[in-house]
């Protein structure tokens, strides 16, 4: 295997496991990263979604004890069926809309002018729904995912969805999306990484299948390294996501993603860097 492959792949495993739970969009990385090291063709991008998994097994070791008691709570309490259902129904809604309309947006909108402008939007938006949290804090309605009925699962689910379009961040929407529908901040986050354990582990089998010829056994080496890498490092992130969010907000996520897609748009429309590749 070629060791700057490698090398590649470790890169791409890292930015995976440190944009993928920050409102910042790790597609909308992966796709700027690999135009830069000439890492974008048909199997990078399998291999994009797939190595999403290594930062899945990140959230699961964070928040074992949680998984656990609830699986072992499933037959008997309610609260945990509760649980359960809510993770399932906000999960259907990518499952459907991706399966109709993912092929099309993955062909048109995976590029580095439509990420940027998500980039862009999606930090107005976050200032937006920080700002309105501040204002009102009697909007804040649930402050434990245990207290989400079915219909909060379903809006978040929903919101979810506009993920679909790259640069939008599956977290941000989730967790900005919970905000605005009355989650406290922490309620979002949490919430956030208990979807993206279905979410992101059936995107992953589902590429990884649908797009089997492209792969070989020879390929094992590459993605190995990436998963490796995204889950160390979103081992990392998380653990640091949660004591920033006791006690601070996401403001900081929003200017970044507005200063980044500027950069990016200003450097693609001047030519200083190639940013398609």
């Amino acid at each position: 295997m070629d060791i700057a492959l490698l090398i590649k792949a470790a890169i791409m495993g890292v930015v995976e496991g440190l944009t993928e739970f920050l409102p910042i969009s790790s597609t909308g990385h992966l796709i700027l990263a690999g135009a830069l090291l000439g890492f974008d063709d048909d199997k990078a991008k399998v291999f994009d979604i797939a190595i999403q998994t290594g930062a899945i097994f990140a959230v699961i070791l964070v928040y074992w004890q949680k998984i656990r008691s609830t699986l072992i709570a499933l037959p008997n309490e309610k609260q945990a069926q509760q649980f359960a259902l809510n993770v399932l129904v906000a999960f259907l809604p990518a499952v459907v809309l991706g399966l109709l309309f993912g092929k099309a947006i993955k062909a048109h909108l995976f590029t580095p002018v439509v990420v940027a402008s998500a980039f862009i939007v999606g930090g107005f938006i976050i200032l937006w729904a920080e700002k309105r949290q501040q204002r009102n804090p009697a909007a804040v309605r649930i402050h434990e995912v245990e207290s989400m009925t079915t219909m909060d699962a379903l809006k978040v689910g929903l919101v979810q969805c506009l993920a679909m379009i790259p640069g939008t961040s599956r977290s941000g929407s989730t967790i900005i999306g919970g905000m605005l529908l009355g989650l406290s901040r922490k309620a979002a986050t949490d919430f956030s990484f208990y979807l993206a354990i279905p979410t992101l582990i059936g995107a992953g089998v589902y590429s990884l299948y649908k797009d089997r010829a492209l792969l070989s056994m020879a390929d094992l080496p590459l993605f190995g390294v990436g998963l490796l890498f995204s889950f160390i490092s979103a081992w990392l992130c998380i653990r640091w996501l949660l004591r920033y969010i006791a006690s601070h907000d996401f403001v900081p996520f929003a200017w970044y993603r507005i200063a980044f897609g500027v950069v990016v748009l200003a450097t693609a429309w001047s030519g200083l860097v190639n940013w398609s590749g």
